[in-house]
């Protein structure tokens, strides 16, 4: 047995069940989605994890969330259009899928894994108060919210199925350019307003992308005034 399942904490032993089982899912997959894809649909996992294990909805979902907001899984929307008597309507399916620090997790790291940014700095000496991230980056506190509505954003824009890979991947390097303006006190407003102004222009003409730029929309605003 691990020595993260002999925790006193209970919820512990089923964390690691459901993430062994996306870990599962990632290792055998032969494609992102579908029935041997590496992310899955809510229903699916709790059927197979009542199954396997004999997890209630209740305990897959509060754990889940948990694993989420510590970063060890990660969650992707796919929208289409349905077809119904009278017209269309859009739909949502949500997919939750292991992300590389859940995998870490369960093979106990790799040389591969994120180098600290800024190493040899010493940032306490800075005198900022900034937060350390768990990819190597850090973001001054205030900004922190900010950060992970541009993580959301950038989740949106890697999961869309009208970008090409070219434009998901010149949208993502302006929104971490974004991010690296966040680690100090007083970010570039001359650079944050020119990577801001083109993502909005770009972005918000496509569907999708309304939600996820209205949440980011009044923090750079309030550092631009």
């Amino acid at each position: 047995m691990r020595d993260e399942e002999s925790t006193m904490n209970p919820n512990d032993k089923i964390r690691w069940q459901i993430l062994q089982y996306f870990y599962d899912r990632n290792r055998n997959a032969t494609s992102r989605k579908g029935k041997k894809g590496s992310a899955v649909k809510i229903s699916d996992v709790k059927r197979e994890l009542k199954a396997r294990h004999g997890l209630s909805q209740q305990e897959v979902m509060s754990n889940l969330t948990y694993l989420i907001d510590n970063q060890w899984m990660k969650t992707f929307e796919i929208e289409k259009t349905v077809t119904v008597r009278g017209g269309t309507v859009p739909s949502t399916t949500t997919f939750y899928e292991i992300t590389a620090a859940g995998i870490d997790k369960i093979e106990g790291g790799s040389q591969f894994e994120p180098r600290e940014r800024y190493a040899g700095i010493n940032i306490s000496a800075t005198g900022q108060n900034v937060i350390t991230l768990g990819d190597g980056n850090i973001v001054h506190a205030e900004y922190s919210e900010l950060r992970g509505y541009l993580d959301e954003l950038k989740d949106a824009i890697i999961s869309n199925l009208t970008l090409s890979e070219a434009e998901k991947l010149n949208y993502a390097v302006d929104i971490e350019s974004i991010k690296d303006q966040l680690a100090k006190l007083k970010p570039n407003e001359g650079v944050i307003q020119q990577l801001w102004g083109g993502l909005q222009k770009n972005l918000l003409g496509i569907a999708g992308f309304a939600d996820a730029i209205a949440k980011v929309a009044p923090y750079i605003e309030r550092i631009l005034t």
